[in-house]
């Protein structure tokens, strides 16, 4: 228990004001679950996801969708060498520990299913 009351000390000292939230996006990260943040713009939402990763010293990553985003640059795509006669995987972004994923909305409906589905089967 001491570690988590440290854990979100930390965070706390990067979002100020926020420790209900801050209480609730640990429980949601020791649950292993995916996190949704709703909040007017320029509240932290950013500033809290990379704080996280940081106190846990966790990969992150974050992607602005836009509506030209394909699922292959959520995903990664298979790349053909010619030299070595073999596809090898260049990794998209949902390869990480903690994904901010900003603005979903934009996105068209099939990179939004793309990302849903990795987070939900968690193969990545």
């Amino acid at each position: 228990m001491q570690a988590l009351d440290k854990a979100l000390a930390q965070v706390g000292r990067v979002v100020l004001g926020k420790e209900e939230q801050l209480k609730l996006a640990l429980t949601c990260m020791l649950a292993n679950g995916h996190l949704l943040i709703e909040d007017l713009p320029g509240m932290g939402k950013t500033t809290l996801a990379h704080a996280l990763a940081r106190v846990f010293q966790l990969d992150y990553r974050r992607v602005q969708f836009t509506s030209d985003m394909l699922p292959a640059d959520i995903l990664g795509v298979s790349v053909f060498d010619p030299n070595t006669q073999q596809f090898s995987l260049r990794e998209g972004p949902v390869f990480t520990q903690l994904l901010l994923a900003d603005e979903i909305n934009r996105a068209t409906p099939k990179t939004q299913s793309a990302l849903l589905e990795a987070m939900e089967e968690r193969q990545v």
